[in-house]
């Protein structure tokens, strides 16, 4: 059997891209089986044209496809680096939603079932507490070490840690406040206690972030859980008003500590570059 071989002007066609498909198909049954051809080709290649073509396909190998917070994410218009910063958050994830939503089911359940009763401002305080203080175990859980996953590659990336954090504690805080305000409208009564929740959450979220930038997040998200906890509970001994802690003063309360929660992290955000909240 006579063995043939390409020549250097086919060959050169052919890493060139310059060859017609039906030459170029015949050439490549022939080069899986020839030896000589294939190292003759070899150095007619471009290997510049040859690495981008590996870096693409390792590209679409490699590269995660996008859940389906993300894919929503980016429709929402949202920047795909900050998309895929979002998703990477342990505290938007499904399975954080679904906890969430099961919380808050519960203490709609619990104040369903006091409605009319002796107990019925006990149970729509226990929502109300349970409403405000999601967002803070939210970003307790979006950043920090043990915590975050992509914490220590956030410390070397381009973008300022201080820009990630409320990035991804804005992005807590409103999702926990749309379950919170769909679980809301379940209540047995709807009235100005339905939203009494607002305020609280975002001063508590603010206060965790504030205190952040001395303790680690966890820490500081436990302090403020507690605080807020004891609070509440003590509120529960107010015979003529239950729900003291989401009145008139309690409002303004919170709107005072908003403000020095902000100014705090204003004065203090750089305490969050370099790791320095370990």
């Amino acid at each position: 059997m006579t063995t043939w071989h390409a020549d250097t002007s086919l060959l050169t066609a052919y890493s060139g891209g310059t060859i017609d498909d039906a030459r170029a198909y015949s050439l490549e049954a022939h080069i899986l089986a020839c030896e000589t051809c294939r190292t003759a080709l070899a150095t007619t290649a471009d290997r510049g044209r040859l690495d981008r073509m590996w870096a693409e396909i390792a590209e679409a190998v490699d590269v995660p496809r996008p859940d389906i917070v993300e894919r929503t994410l980016l429709r929402l218009g949202v920047r795909e680096h900050v998309a895929r910063l979002l998703t990477a958050t342990p505290s938007l994830r499904l399975s954080w939603f679904a906890a969430e939503a099961i919380t808050l089911g519960f203490a709609v359940l619990s104040a369903d079932a006091a409605s009319g009763g002796r107990r019925e401002d006990l149970a729509l305080l226990l929502f109300l507490m349970v409403a405000a203080l999601l967002p803070v175990a939210g970003v307790a859980a979006a950043y920090g070490p043990g915590m975050d996953p992509t914490y220590e590659v956030g410390l070397s990336a381009p973008m300022r840690s201080f820009r990630l954090l409320l990035i991804r504690a804005a992005a807590v805080l409103g999702a926990s406040a749309v379950l919170a305000g769909v679980a809301a409208l379940a209540l047995p009564q709807i009235d100005w206690t339905a939203a009494a929740w607002l305020l609280p959450s975002l001063g508590l979220t603010l206060a965790t972030l504030a205190l952040s930038t001395y303790v680690r997040p966890l820490v500081a998200a436990g302090a403020v859980s507690f605080v807020w906890i004891f609070l509440s509970v003590v509120a529960t001994f107010h015979r003529d008003d239950r729900l003291i802690v989401f009145r008139g003063g309690g409002q303004i309360a919170f709107l005072l500590i908003i403000a020095a929660s902000a100014l705090v992290l204003a004065r203090r955000r750089e305490a969050f570059e370099g790791g320095a909240e370990e």
